[in-house]
Order: structure tokens, then sequence, then C-alpha cells
């Protein structure tokens, strides 16, 4: 009644909210995805989902079923593990950019995991550039960060708007020198904030480095400068500030992912689907 295909196609379903996404994601066609649903909710006896031409919703009964299909999921992956007589695991080597890391990732990130259950993830956290490197060197197999202005390397996932940022009592923003919080070098924001300020002729000094957000977000909330960030992911505890007109436009970030050589499929080449999928609506 309750088959591991079904549920796997099940929790695919309820993560990428998206019929199309899932049969993407699981390599099946859409019509097959189709019915693997309709039957399960027969063998239910009941909806697990809401859809439309537009959206994909779940009912009461589908949110409560997401719990049960991952323990029977988990309990069937242990038990062909021991009676296969190996407790042989995929391995998931994943960077990604701080900012992302301490919003939106996680939630993906655990969705993620609700399917595939027999991976072991190594996430390493890092600046962009330090992934990238890692990357080309064969240390990791995907990186989810930031691309540079004009480099077209990776696939994008988003864009989103470089402000300046501060506390949210309110930091005066015409003090000169201008206080920058920021990354230490290579860092694409740090290098995008001085160049900004540069080609407006506006003085500047750095106040605080810190190589961890969670540095910057102290500094900032402690009055000792603004910080440039990607506007979506502002910490709780920044603001974007209001425009000024002493300070310049900081221009737009891209949010990509890079696969490594080997990963064209596996794991890898999984998450890359599963993120892509949930960040549609923020193209």
């Amino acid at each position: 009644m309750l088959d591991p295909p079904l549920l796997r196609t099940f929790l695919a379903v309820a993560q990428c909210r998206s019929f199309t996404a899932a049969s993407q994601l699981l390599a099946l066609q859409q019509s097959t995805v189709s019915q693997h649903i309709r039957r399960l909710e027969k063998a239910l006896g009941g909806l697990l989902f809401v859809r439309d031409t537009h959206s994909v919703v779940l009912t009461p009964e589908g949110e409560a079923m997401i719990g049960f299909a991952e323990s029977i999921l988990d309990t069937a992956d242990r038990a062909r593990a021991h009676f296969a007589g190996t407790r042989a695991r995929a391995k998931l080597r994943f960077g990604a950019s701080e900012d992302l890391v301490a919003s939106w990732l996680p939630q993906v990130l655990r969705d993620f995991v609700r399917i595939y259950t027999a991976i072991d993830f190594e996430l390493t956290v890092a600046l962009s550039a330090t992934l990238v490197d890692r990357l080309d060197a064969g240390e990791l197999d995907l990186v989810f960060c930031k691309r540079w202005p004009g480099n077209d390397r990776g696939e994008l996932v988003w864009r989103d708007r470089l402000v300046w940022s501060g506390a949210a009592n309110g930091l005066v923003t015409s003090l000169d020198p201008v206080p920058l919080v920021v990354y230490p070098p290579p860092s694409l924001t740090r290098i995008m904030a001085l160049e900004a300020l540069e080609r407006v002729k506006r003085r500047w000094r750095i106040t605080c480095t810190s190589s961890t957000l969670t540095g910057l977000t102290a500094a900032a909330v402690a009055g000792l400068g603004i910080v440039p960030h990607a506007e979506r992911l502002l910490p709780a505890s920044l603001v974007a500030l209001a425009p000024q007109t002493d300070l310049p436009a900081l221009g737009d970030l891209e949010f990509v992912l890079i696969r490594g050589h080997q990963a064209v499929r596996g794991p890898a080449a999984d998450l890359a689907a599963v993120i892509s999928a949930a960040a549609a609506h923020l193209r």
C-alpha cells in the first residue's frame, strides 16, 4: 500500500510544490508522478494535495503524511543496508556562502535530506572565491555562491540587489569617511562597495573586518559601520538603509550553482535541481 517509490514521489512533490519540478528531480515522466500520487491517495483514502493549473498545496492529510513517509523510507533504507551487509552511503561535498546558509538555504537542505536519506553531507561555508577555488581543486562537488559581474560561469539561480545595511536604530550615513564593516579579501561584496565609493570619490575607512556574517552583524549592531549585503538575505537585526544622495548604488549580485566535473549526475546534480526548483519564484 505504501510503496517506497510512491512515498519518494510524494515527498518530491511536497518539497517542490510542483508536479513538473518533481518529475525533473526524480527523472520520471510527469504522467508517472501524477499516477504515483493518485495511487497513494487511493490507498490512503484521501487527498494529499489540492492542485490546479497554478499551484500545488498540501492538504492537512498531506502535511501529516510527510512525517510518516520520511519514517517509512528511513526504515526501508536501514533495512536494505542491514541485509546487504553494508552501510555504504553516497557522499556529497557541498559549499555555500554564509549569507545563504544563515537564511534561505537550511529549509532547502532539510527538504533535500527528506528524500535523499542515504547521503552523507559535508558542508563547507566560506567566501565565494574560496569555494570556487576548492571546487576547482576537486575538494567540493557543488557550490552555491556569488559570481563576479561579467562572469558567465555557473547556473544562475537568482539576482539580488546589493544594499547598504546597518543597525535598525539607524546609523548616520553622512559620516565622512564612511565607516565600513566588511569581509576580508577576496570578498566580492567588499570589492563592489569600495569600487562604488571610489567612483563617486567618497572617502571611506574600514572599521571592522570579519570572516563571518555573525561578526559583521555584531559590529554593525554595535554601531561600528555599515555592511554591504544582499537585500533578500539580510539578517533580522540589520535593515537596508534608505537611499542616500551621498551613498552610491551598489548594483546587483548574481547567485549561481557551479558543479564539479563529476557532478553531471548523482547527489550533486540532484541537490542542484532541488535548489533551482525552490528558488524559481525568486528569479
